[in-house]
């Protein structure tokens, strides 16, 4: 036992057994907390996932992973720097006190605090791609555009939440004296935010009106595209380009919205210019082929209509006039490139061809 004495010995008003010790708990600490941050994410899984969620799991553990091992982590240093004690010759003040004390532990309750919530923020971004998931099996949109909004509502929920502990613990702020301030501080922040309350309420009135749904395609001002997420602030329509634009929810109640997605059809109208070589027969029969073509078309309905309208400045302007059965953009222009391949076909199968602009320049002779 003798050997071990030396385990007694004092360096910086601690025995060396402690240092000891310290180094032990984080090197077990270090090797164990993998296997834990592991069972405990799985743990969590058997809670609040669902087998039935093809990656959930993957995608849970992606998620979480980060937040619990630093919050592990964490706890590790705090039971291995309280096996020692700051050397009292330093003169070091008290917790309660400003100092080296009272930074280290309201800077360890902090990032507690910050893991703990970093982990709720990411169970609840789980919780939305589960819901996601969920929705995607349904018919409905109405899931599919409430979902994301919900999602943010409980993020933003967390964070205010997150805030209010690290006031009260961190800080050592009077919650309920703080809540009055703002109250009387209301109007000036209610005033100074008015255009982002204006696109909150906008945001609800979305959902309540239901002008549009997530998947509708829409045309507002100069911008038509897929309406891809409606959030707190703005709403993402993804163009025909594929580019993303933000618009705020507040333009979108104010201004005129076309919803392409609610039309039972799409129409197309063209104007075809005949040269003015053609005969009369000629146009009568290419207007009734094009008239046929557009009837008879299985994406049609039978609302087109053909018609020879104007003598245009350098041809015979033939309206062509139909309805595509589909609110589906890739359905619309693939139904409009094949008529049109047979326009093409119809005017050349009668003798015809496609004007172009012209100009004739007659000379007059006059003899003096």
């Amino acid at each position: 036992m003798d050997k071990l004495d030396f385990l007694n010995n004092v360096f910086l008003e601690n025995e060396i057994k402690d240092y000891l010790v310290f180094i032990l708990i984080l090197l077990f600490g270090y090797i164990l907390i993998s296997p834990i941050s592991s069972y405990l994410r799985k743990f969590i899984f058997r809670i609040v996932g669902n087998k039935n969620h093809v990656g959930g799991n993957d995608e849970f553990d992606t998620l979480l992973k980060k937040p619990l091992y630093y919050f592990l982590l964490l706890i590790i240093f705090y039971f291995a720097f309280n096996i020692l004690s700051f050397p009292e010759s330093w003169g070091l003040v008290d917790s309660s006190e400003l100092g080296i004390k009272m930074i280290l532990s309201k800077g360890f309750s902090f990032f507690l605090i910050i893991t703990i919530f970093w982990t709720i923020l990411q169970s609840v971004e789980y919780l939305g791609v589960r819901l996601k998931f969920r929705a995607e099996q349904t018919e409905s949109k109405v899931d599919d555009q409430l979902i994301p909004f919900a999602i943010e509502i409980g993020k933003v929920l967390v964070f205010i939440f997150a805030v209010v502990v690290i006031l009260a613990n961190v800080f050592d702020q009077n919650v309920t004296a703080l809540a009055a301030g703002l109250g009387v501080g209301g109007v000036a922040i209610a005033l100074a935010s008015k255009e982002s309350l204006e696109n909150l309420l906008g945001s609800f009135t979305i959902f309540l009106d239901k002008p549009f749904q997530v998947g509708d395609v829409i045309t507002i001002g100069s911008i038509t595209g897929m309406v891809e997420k409606v959030g707190f602030r703005s709403t993402r329509v993804r163009t025909f380009d594929k580019s993303i634009v933000t618009v705020p929810n507040k333009n979108l109640v104010n201004a005129e919205l076309d919803n392409l997605g609610v039309r039972p059809v799409r129409r197309v109208k063209i104007n075809i210019g005949l040269t003015y070589s053609t005969s009369v027969d000629q146009i009568k029969n290419i207007v009734n082929d094009i008239q046929k073509l557009v009837d008879d078309h299985k994406q049609t309905n039978q609302d087109g209509k053909v018609r020879f309208l104007n003598f245009g400045d350098s041809s015979l302007d033939v309206m062509v006039l139909y309805f595509v059965r589909s609110n589906e953009w890739d359905n619309l222009v693939d139904t409009q490139q094949e008529i049109n391949f047979k326009i093409i076909e119809i005017v050349k199968k009668h003798g015809s061809d496609f004007a172009y602009p012209t100009t004739s320049v007659f000379l007059e002779n006059q003899n003096n």
